[in-house]
């Protein structure tokens, strides 16, 4: 095991059986480390935004960073279950890449991936984290959300630039997001690289929430201009099935 990274679970565990934190002597005595060791994992950890300390108690506890990336793997466990046939069932239609993904820590995390055997491969993988702004899955998982809220998440993260196709504005970005939601889906025209092309939409539950996007991936030769709307009617139609799905599973198990 590598050893730093075995003191920062030990500490995290310890932190998980606390209802008030632990100062850094508290955790040092209790799992038996270096001062000096475990006050650099603790700055690491804080400055990742996975915990925070108490300028009045100096008490460490944990982040709003740890509990998003809990909330993003108790929902997508289920929710991978219910999309994966219509998942693949998009990848065969389609012969492309399809992702899953969901909002997580100001970026969009893929839990999900199908790959065509015949298409030209995508480099991406499950637990990859892509841009919001850049990316289909990114603008089709935002493009419902209140403005105060997306204002918040551009704050955080901005709008790096990839290359000149590349949304940097956010004034740009609110008219990207207001043609999302007219047309019911979102494309990426080679915004996060040049060369590729890929069409999201949103999963859409009963109560106007997004909990999730798909994606269709792929090179601009095998998603062109021409084909975009057809591309776009395909990842439509299984946001909605996926939704559906989810939904009534949802329903069936809070009747149990």
């Amino acid at each position: 095991m590598v050893r730093s990274v075995e003191r920062t679970m030990a500490i995290l565990e310890s932190l998980s059986v606390t209802k008030r934190g632990l100062t850094l002597a508290e955790l040092s005595r209790r799992l038996g480390l270096p001062r000096s060791s475990t006050h650099c994992v603790l700055l690491t950890l804080k400055e990742g935004g996975f915990l925070t300390r108490s300028e009045k108690t100096h008490r460490y506890t944990f982040g709003l960073k740890l509990f998003s990336l809990a909330n993003v793997a108790l929902n997508g466990t289920r929710l991978r279950e219910q999309a994966s046939p219509f998942l693949q069932r998009l990848m065969w239609r389609c012969k492309a890449t399809v992702h899953l993904a969901v909002l997580g820590c100001e970026q969009a995390v893929i839990i999900e991936k199908f790959e065509h055997p015949n298409a030209p491969r995508v480099p991406t993988w499950v637990g990859k984290r892509l841009d919001l702004h850049s990316t289909a899955v990114g603008k089709a998982l935002i493009a419902h959300l209140p403005e105060e809220k997306l204002l918040s998440l551009v704050r955080g993260r901005g709008l790096p630039r990839y290359n000149e196709n590349t949304i940097t504005s956010f004034r740009r970005l609110q008219q990207e997001l207001e043609e999302t939601r007219r047309r019911g889906y979102s494309v990426d025209a080679g915004e996060d690289e040049i060369g590729g092309c890929c069409v999201g939409a949103p999963i859409l539950v009963a109560s106007g929430e997004v909990i999730a996007a798909v994606s269709i991936a792929g090179s601009s030769e095998l998603i062109n201009p021409e084909d975009i709307p057809s591309f776009g009617s395909l990842v439509k139609e299984t946001a909605s099935d996926i939704a559906a799905a989810f939904h009534i599973d949802g329903k069936s198990k809070s009747t149990e």
